[in-house]
């Protein structure tokens, strides 16, 4: 069972890294759109938060891959990567939270066509999504986020994710 947790982990990661960068660069190379204007037009404490992101979420999937790869050197206190709960109970329901969250996220994403960036670029803004996943949820993103951290948490059991 963990051979199989530790491959959807890694597989999973790949996959959302994949969709991203390939909707980036789509955006980029055909509409000219600057799909990451995460601080642009904010000051102060927004922008710092906005522009922490990367970092963070960097060293968020640095712990996964690790998790997954059972290595025993672990970037954050031992407390953040200490294991809570081990057990199939709940990671079969994490990997089930994950693949509802993935869903979320495909819809979205499939929804917001052209106007999907991170922040918002106003240059080249895109136009309120009001179809498909959004007659749903106004944040279908955020709630991807939200399944995907509290599935990896089921699965993995450490408090860091």
């Amino acid at each position: 069972m963990k051979d199989f947790l530790a491959v959807f982990q890694l597989a999973n990661l790949a996959f959302f890294l994949t969709v991203i960068v390939g909707r980036s660069l789509y955006l980029w190379s055909t509409q000219g759109i600057n799909p990451f204007a995460l601080g642009a037009g904010k000051r102060g404490l927004p922008r710092l938060l906005e522009l922490l992101l990367f970092p963070w979420l960097t060293l968020w999937m640095l712990v996964l891959v690790l998790s997954a790869l059972h290595s025993s050197f672990q970037p954050v206190p031992t407390l953040w990567n200490s294991v809570w709960q081990d057990r199939p109970a709940a990671q079969i329901p994490g990997v089930l939270v994950i693949l509802a969250g993935d869903g979320l996220f495909v819809g979205a994403l499939a929804s917001f066509g052209n106007s999907w960036r991170l922040g918002i670029d106003e240059t080249k803004a895109g136009a309120l999504v009001t179809k498909g996943i959004f007659t749903v949820s106004r944040n279908p993103i955020f709630m991807f986020i939200d399944l995907y951290f509290l599935g990896t948490f089921l699965v993995t059991g450490a408090l860091i994710f």
